[in-house]
């Protein structure tokens, strides 16, 4: 007898249940002879050397993505470094940022 699954704690978690729950029918299926063709065709794609090549693919261009956001907040924190270091030399070195109206110097 199969015990039920403990309700899920979030979307997500649900549809990893729902899909877990898809996979174990359809290998059933399989293994008793009774699968639709779309799900033998489904789990023959899957087994494709092109499938597997296509997964690659898609893992090292989510890597590329992470990396290029990675480097983008580093670039910001290093900007936000820079910046406040020329603050700290302009004030170690007497500088005042403002004019005499209290508004910040542009400097272009």
């Amino acid at each position: 007898m199969n015990a039920r699954p403990l309700p899920a704690d979030s979307p997500e978690a649900r549809e990893n249940q729902l899909i877990s729950a898809a996979v174990n029918l359809a290998e059933r299926q399989l293994l008793e002879g009774t699968a639709s063709p779309s799900v033998i065709t489904h789990y023959l794609r899957l087994a494709s050397g092109r499938e597997r090549l296509e997964r690659e693919k898609l893992e090292r261009e989510n890597e590329v993505l992470r990396a290029k956001a990675e480097a983008y907040e580093s670039n910001k924190k290093l900007e936000d470094l820079y910046a406040q270091a020329i603050e700290a030399m302009r004030s170690y070195s007497g500088y005042d940022s403002t004019d005499d109206d209290g508004e910040e110097f542009q400097f272009l």
